[in-house]
């Protein structure tokens, strides 16, 4: 049974960092790409990060450019997102995915487990 967990959520301020954490049981995810995705309350899911089974490829949506950094330790079947100089806007449950591919991929659709997400609030 595959199964991901994230940690790290919290509440922080504006300016402020988080490292959310996922890790994945029943899966050994240097086979695959990964993925951030986020919901803001009524909002639709939106793509954040992904990064290739290698490690060496990395996409970032444009909210994310330049303040989200996304990692991986196959040693720790873990994989990471660092969030620094946080805004408002980047409010929501955060979901990790394994995606169906070795590639990275900004489409949701191309993965294949989730996790239950983590809650991720910033305060102005």
């Amino acid at each position: 049974q595959v199964q991901l967990v994230e940690s790290g959520g919290g509440l922080v301020q504006a300016g402020g960092s988080l490292g959310l954490s996922c890790a994945a049981s029943g899966l050994t995810l240097s086979n695959y790409a990964m993925g951030w995705f986020r919901q803001a309350p009524g909002k639709e899911r939106e793509f954040v990060a992904t990064i290739s089974w290698s490690g060496y490829s990395t996409s970032y949506a444009d909210s994310a450019k330049g303040r989200f950094i996304i990692s991986r330790d196959s040693a720790k079947n873990t994989v990471y997102l660092q969030i620094n100089k946080m805004k408002p806007e980047d409010t929501a449950v955060y979901y990790c995915a394994v995606s169906k591919f070795r590639t990275i991929t900004t489409i949701g659709t191309k993965y294949s487990y989730w996790g239950q997400g983590t809650q991720v609030t910033v305060s102005s």
